[in-house]
């Protein structure tokens, strides 16, 4: 039994993390405290500020009751609090946002603060967006400038000298605004997977460019030193860009800076344009803040959300955050001047998707999206409720006049903003639970952390359950070791099936959907990554860009399986090197939903196309024509097998698609204007217009030309007897059955 008469439930992963990043140690590296010492440590320190406010304070009381809020791992706080709450350095804060001007001075100083902020356990923000575009004219030295990019990599060098002290890797975010002259350059600046590796990239994405690119119009790009239109882009050719890149490997991002303003508490302090890291706290320049989640698995009780525990918890949570913005050693007089004059704080969550498990609710359905709503309206009702009344015992945060807020009986605020939706890496292994609110990744995974350490993880909810329901099995286990999940596992019963879906077995658009439902209560924006299957395509996440825009998400960050050479999650047992891989066909759902198309070819006949679909994109294709029997039919049914194979165990449709087109056969036809040498040229060009859905232009010709050499050779198949035809007198004429082409 630990102090104060909670006894300690770690897992073997959250005891490895918190001895190699959280608990103290001597000069020497070793380990100095014990888990539970680290909670009391953190929870002293926070409580002592009551004090301040009120001598008369029951300071121990408050002690115990964060110690024990955090030792049931019900609620925790960002990482630097649990780090550094109660020792030398001080520095509880996670999230910064600093300025960069448009001078050298300013650059410099920015990346010095930066450094300061790094070596103290933090991450920063920052907008390029006011640094004068490549080759712009520098009039100090008749020089020109070299642009936003070239500092970025002067950033990146910094944070990689840095490293943190190596508790923890330092964590920065570009974001340009997309009018600036320099942004085709930015979308592309990390094509290369060994640049800019200490930055999240985010395009900053305005009302007026989602404007042109509904009319498919033209957008300015402005000099911010002469405020002067130098060009403009079509919007859908930028937009197509981006796509493009954050489907080859994740950046950059988007987050959309109106919406980003729209919540802005404080607009008579200053426009938000940057934010922290992971994009989940929006924050004013020289601005901080601390972030803590609870964890929503801890709040069921008999199979039901229990709220009032939840409303404890939150309260407690509110308290402790609070007293975080008083106890924080600031790393810079600037920083702590905004953050005490705002004060703001961002409870979240973690464990989401295993509390819907333990409320028997699948992620990906309606009723995950009502319980998502509900118990974030809840928190963030009761997070402002004590907000307020600890302004009432501690007074406003000092920028409240002229702020922008909805609290019941026009109450005053303590901090100005009281919720965020965090990502919770670490803190979410330290509390064994799933990380913020995403589904289970996979229920076994390897996780990459400091120096490239692995860690597996089995997810310890779908283990409980297993044993539970009787069908738990070293053998069975293995088998979920292969791909992570249990979809295609007949010995798990459909319900558990149902209900275990992983990151991969869902489709992104529940992805955005639960996203856009927590930022309809959170006051700062939500961390949130829509995880493609690798086979998507680019038109997938243009499509995920613009649902996450309608539906009132402030950014959106997207991931194509495998798109990165080393990626922080590995699905299976993999240890994420290049190994070969053994795939396997997932399996036919009983309903697939699809078209068919009907081709002619140069033989004379027609070839129907047939492509279907599953929630996770082209899943089959069938290929029919002539007599079934004949050889050309069983050709056509081979090439289609072959491609319902390849698609099914997740090769990419377009992969694909390059094989089939430009194939010849003797006798190539015309179409609506367009060449088709071939049956497998057929059926290539079919999917590719299915993929792009182009209807005006139902087909791409390869630009090959007719020429009397191309229809010399070997000819194909009777449509009507299946003997092989010949090409007599300008037309195809079959010897048996006098079946002819020409009629």
């Amino acid at each position: 039994m630990a102090q104060g008469g909670v006894a300690l439930n770690l897992s073997s992963n959250a005891v490895t993390v918190l001895e190699r990043r959280y608990l103290k140690k001597d000069d020497k590296g070793r380990v100095v405290e014990t888990s539970d010492e680290l909670f009391w440590r953190v929870a002293e320190h926070a409580a002592q500020v009551d004090a301040r406010y009120d001598p008369a304070a029951d300071v121990a009381a408050t002690a115990d009751k964060f110690y024990r809020t955090m030792a049931k791992l019900e609620f925790l706080p960002n990482s630097p609090t649990l780090m550094n709450a109660g020792r030398s350095l001080g520095q509880l804060s996670a999230c910064f946002v600093l300025p960069i001007e448009d001078s050298m001075e300013s650059i410099f100083e920015t990346i010095k603060n930066t450094a300061l902020i790094h070596q103290s356990g933090g991450g920063t923000g920052f907008s390029f967006s006011r640094l004068r575009p490549k080759g712009d004219i520098v009039k100090s030295t008749g020089g020109v400038a070299s642009g936003p990019i070239s500092f970025m990599e002067v950033f990146d060098a910094a944070t990689e000298a840095i490293k943190q002290g190596g508790a923890r890797r330092g964590a920065n975010m570009a974001i340009l605004r997309v009018d600036h002259p320099d942004i085709m350059d930015f979308i592309t600046a990390k094509a290369d997977e060994q640049r800019l590796n200490n930055f999240n990239l985010s395009v900053g994405l305005t009302r007026e460019f989602m404007e042109a690119l509904r009319r498919s119009a033209t957008h300015p790009l402005v000099n911010p030193r002469s405020k002067e239109v130098v060009r403009r882009l079509r919007a859908r050719e930028v937009f197509h860009k981006i796509s493009e890149m954050a489907w080859k490997n994740g950046d950059p991002g988007v987050v959309f800076l109106d919406k980003l303003n729209e919540g802005n508490p404080t607009p008579q302090v200053g426009e938000i344009e940057s934010t922290n890291p992971c994009g989940e706290q929006p924050l004013l320049p020289f601005e901080s803040c601390n972030l803590g989640s609870i964890n929503l698995s801890k709040m069921v009780t008999d199979g039901k959300i229990d709220y009032r525990h939840l409303g404890q918890t939150v309260h407690c949570a509110i308290h402790f955050l609070d007293n975080v913005v008083d106890c924080n050693n600031y790393p810079l007089p600037q920083i702590r001047e905004m953050t005490l004059a705002n004060r703001k704080i961002g409870l979240g969550v973690m464990g989401f998707a295993h509390m819907l498990i333990r409320l028997g609710i699948p992620y990906n359905s309606e009723e995950a999206l009502d319980t998502a709503e509900e118990i974030m309206a809840f928190i963030q009702e009761q997070a402002r409720l004590t907000s307020a009344t600890l302004a009432e015992q501690r007074g406003a945060f000092p920028n409240y006049e002229g702020s922008i807020y909805d609290v019941p009986g026009g109450r005053k605020m303590r901090n100005a903003t009281v919720t965020t939706v965090a990502p919770t890496g670490t803190i979410s292994i330290i509390a064994a639970t799933s990380s913020g609110i995403e589904p289970i990744f996979a229920l076994v995974y390897r996780r990459h952390v400091l120096d490239d350490d692995r860690l597996l993880e089995v997810n310890p909810v779908f283990a409980e359950v297993a044993r539970a329901e009787g069908f738990y099995s070293k053998g069975l286990m293995n088998k979920v070791a292969e791909t992570g999940s249990v979809q295609e596992l007949d010995d798990v019963p459909p319900e558990i099936r149902r209900l275990f879906v992983t990151a991969h077995d869902i489709a992104p658009e529940w992805h955005i959907r639960i996203q856009g439902v927590f930022q309809k209560y959170t006051d700062n924006a939500v961390s949130k990554t829509i995880n493609f299957p690798h086979q998507a395509t680019r038109e997938d996440v243009e499509r995920a860009y613009l649902l996450a825009y309608d539906s009132g998400c402030k950014g959106v960050t997207v991931y194509r399986d495998g798109s990165r050479a080393l990626q922080v999650l590995t699905k299976g047992l993999g240890d994420g090197e290049s190994k070969s891989v053994v795939r396997r066909p997932r399996p036919r759902p009983t309903v697939t939903h699809g078209v068919t198309e009907k081709i002619t070819v140069g033989c004379g006949q027609s070839i129907y196309v047939t492509i279907n679909e599953d929630q996770r994109g082209l899943f089959e294709v069938f290929a029919t024509m002539g007599k079934s029997g004949g050889c050309m039919a069983s050709q056509s049914e081979a090439i289609g097998r072959l491609i319902s194979l390849a698609l099914r165990s997740g090769l990419e449709a377009e992969a694909i698609i390059r094989q089939l087109q430009g194939i010849r056969c003797p006798a190539p036809a015309w179409q609506e204007g367009n060449i088709i040498l071939s049956c497998a040229d057929a059926i290539g060009k079919a999917m590719q217009r299915h993929i792009t859905d182009n209807d005006s232009h139902p087909f791409t010709s390869t630009g090959a030309d007719i020429t009397p050499m191309n229809l010399l050779g070997m000819c194909p198949e009777c449509p009507d007897c299946g003997t092989m035809v010949e090409f007599v007198e300008g037309c195809l004429r079959c010897p048996s059955c006098g079946y002819s082409q020409c009629g």
